[in-house]
């Protein structure tokens, strides 16, 4: 039988592009997988949205024993987060580890209720999380929750990972999760493209930069924005009463 590897399935021509993990452990040819696709996707301006999913009905055990994260030639989280385009997670069942750092370096994380999210590598010995995790989880949750999951071992379930602004929105089972993150996808595939890369770059960038300089950031980005195109044309589609046709640029 053959394993399971990453899957990439390019949508709509190529406006939408799902990456399927294969869902237990992250091997290492998958994690150089996610990264050289990610870098991929980072360069190409057709790209409207990511979704990143998984086989199966865990999203990801972790680590396997062939992959050393610290080994990997391109830290697939960090790829990741340089995608242009919003990047949405749907998770189900076990995210732990690698997977969850994977996922916080999404723009936009659902999950169905059986979801079950752990960032437990001191706990269980494996040393730090080095994908980022401890840096975008406490960003993520807050200081205190993400102390206790990286020192303790605990784990958020659905709820908790709700409440704690992880996941935006629970689906009941992995077929609502399925339909809930295509819907997402197709909404953001119908908004300006520039839009969104700008106002992720001023949502991401900003967070890292004192008040004064974010709100610098977002008004350099507001003034390239209203330069381009796109804008133009959605300012003609609002009055004209009829869908933008959004180039990108």
């Amino acid at each position: 039988m053959q394993p399971v590897r990453v899957d990439v399935e390019r949508r709509h021509d190529g406006e939408l592009i799902v990456i399927r993990l294969p869902g237990g452990a992250l091997h290492a040819r998958d994690a150089a997988e996610v990264a050289a696709v990610a870098q991929e996707l980072s360069e190409q301006r057709a790209v409207r949205a990511v979704l990143v999913t998984a086989h199966g009905p865990d999203f990801c055990t972790g680590a396997a024993e062939d992959l050393d994260p610290l080994a990997v030639g391109e830290d697939p989280a960090a790829a990741l987060a340089r995608v242009r385009a919003p990047v949405i997670a749907a998770v189900a069942g076990t995210c732990r580890s690698v997977g969850l750092e994977l996922v916080l370096a999404c723009d936009i994380v659902v999950a169905a209720a059986d979801a079950r999210f752990a960032l437990d590598d001191v706990t269980v010995g494996a040393g730090l999380p080095c994908w980022g995790g401890t840096q975008r989880l406490p960003r993520a949750i807050g200081n205190g929750r993400a102390a206790a999951m990286v020192l303790l071992g605990e784990a958020l379930d659905a709820d908790g990972a709700y409440r704690a602004g992880l996941v935006w929105e629970i689906a009941a089972d992995a077929d609502t999760l399925a339909t809930l993150a295509d819907g997402l996808a197709a909404k953001l595939r119908n908004l300006g493209p520039l839009a969104l890369e700008y106002a992720k770059e001023a949502v991401h960038r900003g967070a890292e930069l004192p008040l004064r300089d974010g709100l610098r950031l977002e008004g350099d980005l507001n003034t390239l924005l209203a330069t381009s195109a796109d804008r133009a044309e959605g300012l003609a589609a609002f009055f004209a009463k009829r869908p933008a046709d959004f180039a990108g640029r």
